[in-house]
């Protein structure tokens, strides 16, 4: 099949590919080289996580008891039903159910709105406003909950919470990216410009929210379930 008549029968087909396998070939290679990436971004927080876990297990413990495991669970469960709408989203894609896709990754953009609405309100804030945010205010005059001001390594438990407040703050900062990128989807398959012959977007995208997904799968236990 020459390159004109490919491209004849597949409008989505781009100029610089030869025949759509190829084109999703490569898409499919560059989307895993992403993902590879992120994961060596956040496996050095994870390690630098695990050497002050080693170092520190009081502190751990400690700061660990300050989160809320109901929240965090909560939170959790609100990312894993996102995951499955997310999934969704894909199976009405590439069947040709456009409808079905809208609603499937509005809900799916609800309920990330709806992890990071609680993870600010509830946790966060509270943490502002106690004084657990480490920084200027930490230290003897700082105000913190009250069974944290007691402990004796206050060095070692600012570590803990640095390293909480950036691994969960890049989590939602990745997440605000999907919330983005969702939109655009939403408006794209109002245009109707998803279907079985072009579903490859919806899918990366779907690789995405998973990875962001299980990251948080990793978080939740590592903070708030130290024991």
């Amino acid at each position: 099949m020459s390159s004109a008549t490919a491209h004849d029968e597949n409008p989505y087909l781009a100029h610089h590919f030869e025949s759509i396998e190829q084109q999703e070939e490569s898409c499919t290679l560059g989307m895993w080289l992403f993902l590879a990436q992120e994961v060596m971004f956040f496996g050095g927080l994870f390690m630098a996580y695990a050497v002050y876990r080693f170092m520190y297990p009081e502190a751990w413990f400690e700061g660990s008891a300050s989160l809320s495991v109901p929240i965090g669970g909560a939170n959790t469960v609100f990312l894993l039903l996102s995951s499955f709408t997310m999934a969704m989203g894909v199976y009405f894609c590439q069947v040709g159910n456009s409808k079905g896709l809208f609603r499937a990754l509005t809900a799916t953009l609800i309920l990330g709105i709806i992890f990071v609405g609680v993870k600010w309100v509830y946790e966060y804030t509270p943490k502002f406003a106690e004084g657990l945010f480490p920084g200027a205010g930490w230290g003897p005059h700082g105000h913190h909950y009250g069974h944290l001001a007691d402990f004796a390594d206050q060095g070692a438990l600012q570590i803990f919470f640095v390293l909480y407040f950036i691994m969960t703050g890049m989590h939602a900062f990745h997440m605000l990216i999907g919330f983005a990128i969702l939109l655009v989807l939403m408006w794209m398959t109002k245009q109707n410009k998803f279907g079985p012959q072009r579903y490859m977007p919806i899918l990366f995208f779907g690789l995405y929210w998973h990875f962001v997904d299980i990251v948080w799968v990793f978080i939740f236990p590592m903070f708030y379930l130290v024991t």
